[in-house]
């Protein structure tokens, strides 16, 4: 009696750590490093679980360090526009984590976004070490462009592929 109680808790406590995605209800906070060309900045993306392997979400990026933007007609301006720097996304998940079953800890989630600047689609991966604690990389690349117009450099960013690397909490 006492081993079986020992293994229960010890099954119990293994299921309790960081399972990747959990279905409806589930809640990712996301923190990390947005690298794409000519820029580097901070993003958060926040995703709720709507059923079992999908997730709807928000995401947002902000770019730093941008030293000068060459304008169209030749021109460099000291810094890019708040609007240029900053990127607002709707997103959708397929959370495909239980369907590949790597580990109980590791989600791969393909999807779909509409940002403020653009459609396209992205492909992520996190891993989660606690319960409440992980680790997530994603890539985005734009399908289609709102603005059909040659774009400056200002208007490329956030309109280009880019490269998310942080960190993943559950709430």
């Amino acid at each position: 009696m006492k081993k079986s109680a020992i293994f229960i808790a010890f099954l119990c406590a293994q299921l309790s750590f960081g399972q990747a995605f959990t279905g409806k209800g589930d809640v990712k906070f996301q923190i990390g490093a947005n690298f794409q060309s000519n820029g580097t900045g901070i993003m958060g993306s926040l995703d709720f679980g709507v059923g079992e392997n999908i997730s709807l979400g928000i995401a947002s990026a902000y770019l730093l360090g941008i030293d000068k933007i060459t304008t169209i007609e030749g021109n460099e301006e000291p810094f890019a526009k708040f609007e240029d720097r900053f990127d607002l996304r709707a997103r959708f998940n397929a959370n495909l984590g239980n369907v590949i079953n790597v580990d109980e800890n590791f989600d791969v989630y393909p999807g779909l976004y509409a940002s403020l600047k653009n459609f396209g689609g992205h492909l992520g991966a996190r891993y989660f070490f606690t319960s409440g604690f992980g680790v997530f990389t994603e890539v985005s690349v734009p399908i289609s462009k709102y603005n059909t117009d040659p774009l400056s450099p200002a208007e490329k960013l956030h309109n280009q592929a880019s490269v998310n690397v942080g960190a993943s909490f559950n709430i």
